[in-house]
């Protein structure tokens, strides 16, 4: 029902106009039975709007690993993201995704830049995460341009990706990255499926960081996921990082973490990756169930809570 629709009714039921906002604002914040889905570009595939990013089951026991997953799973996380780079990730995640495989999308990456490289850890991630094949494979955290030229050189990690998804063992190609400029280099040299990229409300309202972004996948029709929504800042020099598995200052402050998450999921964006924490990742999970679209005030309020505060990417690059 829309909103004006059901305050009409309320009100003619002799509820008050205010009365009626609030019953309704109560109604829309009621956790889902599952995350909502958005569209992976036309490909027909659908990804929840909130994932498990695979250091969430990093560095924990199996039975662990297996719990967190059905955990995800009953609340209709559809989609996965790992990497060689992320400790133990693989090991845990393969048994513990393998009685529900054929219903999630699996997004894996590769960090070397060689096509030799990129090979052999693609055939060792599919043998450790236990499948014949990944629904996305990416580039992983290309930074500099140096990092894009690398890919895309003959004998480039490129290769090994076009060639695997030729054989069926990659179904979408994509990448990661950490600056705006890697970005863009990238999207203009090769037709990528998606990008993986950091678009958060620090980064975007005080580092210029993430719209260039948004308008060169709009131009190339390429799926946007989405790094970092919960990141508030950088942990200063010489300090311990308040969670293990964040090297930047996450958000853990519900309410706050409530309004940073609809801001990213308000941006054109497919799906979120939230921190690797357990802890927030459940938070971000928990939010996701409850999504609504920032009213204007609440989005005037985020910005002005977030003013001063010194963005973990900047653009252009210092």
């Amino acid at each position: 029902m829309k909103r004006r629709d059901f305050i009409a009714k309320a009100t003619a039921l002799g509820l008050s106009a205010a009365g009626a906002e609030a019953a309704l604002g109560e109604a829309e914040s009621k956790p889902r039975e599952g995350l909502p889905r958005r569209a992976y570009g036309k490909t027909g595939r659908e990804l929840s709007i909130v994932g498990l990013g695979g250091i969430v089951v990093s560095a924990i026991e199996q039975s662990e690993a297996n719990d967190t997953v059905a955990w995800a799973i009953d609340r209709g996380v559809s989609y996965f993201d790992v990497a060689p780079t992320y400790g133990n990730a693989e090991e845990r995640l393969g048994p513990a995704l393998k009685p529900y495989r054929d219903k999630v999308f699996l997004a894996c990456k590769t960090q070397k830049r060689d096509a030799a490289g990129a090979q052999a850890e693609l055939e060792n991630s599919l043998r450790t995460l236990q499948t014949d094949h990944f629904d996305l494979y990416q580039l992983h955290a290309l930074t500099k341009l140096e990092d894009v030229n690398r890919v895309l050189a003959p004998g480039g990690a490129l290769e090994t990706f076009v060639k695997a998804r030729e054989k069926g063992q990659v179904l979408h190609l994509g990448f990661s990255a950490h600056s705006v400029e890697a970005a863009l280099k990238a999207l203009d040299s090769f037709d990528f499926d998606s990008v993986l990229f950091p678009f958060n409300v620090v980064c975007f309202e005080n580092g210029d960081f993430g719209a260039q972004v948004v308008e060169k996948t709009d131009e190339k029709g390429v799926v946007r996921l989405a790094l970092k929504a919960l990141a508030w800042t950088r942990v200063p020099r010489g300090t311990e990082r308040p969670y293990r598995k964040c090297w930047y200052r996450p958000i853990d402050d519900r309410k706050l973490a409530r309004l940073a998450l609809a801001y990213t999921l308000d941006l054109p964006v497919t799906a979120i990756v939230p921190p690797g924490d357990g802890g927030l990742w459940k938070m971000a999970i928990e939010l996701a169930l409850e999504y609504q679209p920032l009213t204007q005030q609440q989005k005037q309020d985020l910005v002005a809570r977030a003013q001063g505060v010194e963005p973990i990417f900047r653009y252009p690059m210092a």
